[in-house]
Parts: C-alpha cells; sequence; structure tokens
C-alpha cells in the first residue's frame, strides 16, 4: 500500500505536470523558434503502480527540462530569459523538480523502513 505521504506528492506533482504543458505551450506560441523542452511523460493517477513504472522516465525527462531552463537563463543576452513565459516555464520546473526531490527522499526513507528487521 502507497503510504499518504508519497500520494499526497504524486498528487500535487501530477497537477504541476498541467500547468507545465501549458507553461510549454505558451512558451511555443510566444517563441516559435525556440526549441522547446521535452514534454513531460503523464503520470496516470498517483498509485504504486504508477510509480513503479513511470518513475524513472519522468525522472530523466525533468533532467533534460533542468538543462534547457540552465542553459537559457545562464546567458544573459538571451531574450528567452526575461519573456514571462519562459519565466512561467521555470517556475514550474523548480515546483516540479522540489515535488520530485521530496518524492525520491520518502521513497528512499520508506525503502530503509521496510528494510530493517522488526
Amino acid at each position: 500500500m502507497l503510504d499518504q505521504r508519497l500520494v499526497r506528492l504524486l498528487s500535487s506533482l501530477i497537477e504541476k505536470e498541467g500547468e507545465y504543458a501549458l507553461a510549454r505551450l505558451e512558451l511555443g506560441m510566444r517563441a516559435p523558434e525556440v526549441r522547446l523542452p521535452p514534454v513531460l511523460p503523464r503520470l496516470a493517477d498517483a498509485s504504486e503502480t504508477t510509480l513503479r513504472t513511470q518513475w524513472g522516465e519522468f525522472e530523466a525527462r525533468l533532467e533534460e527540462i533542468a538543462g534547457f531552463v540552465k542553459r537559457n537563463a545562464a546567458d544573459r543576452r538571451n531574450p528567452l530569459r526575461s519573456d514571462p513565459a519562459f519565466r512561467w516555464l521555470r517556475s514550474t520546473y523548480r515546483e516540479l523538480d522540489q515535488y520530485a526531490r521530496a518524492l525520491r527522499w520518502v521513497l528512499t526513507v520508506t525503502e530503509r523502513s521496510t528494510d530493517e528487521p522488526e
């Protein structure tokens, strides 16, 4: 059975995925010449099955998004950096990353506690 903390984190993460998709779409409309960051794989639901089957791909895509955000935010001459759509995408990525880190921490703690002898 999935821990309630994980369910809440997964639910929040899934909600934030939708916001990322909208921010990515907005950026594509405002800057069609820019190669957009990858689409996040949509997590189906806040279940253990989803976590076990889709988490690795989700984390890999999140890393690709991190690279896109860092590259574009680092260059002070890049006009994309000041674009409101990019700032929204960057903000959404940061929140997704925080949820993902929290989720990874809870998973690690949960795995450790189930491995310990009683």
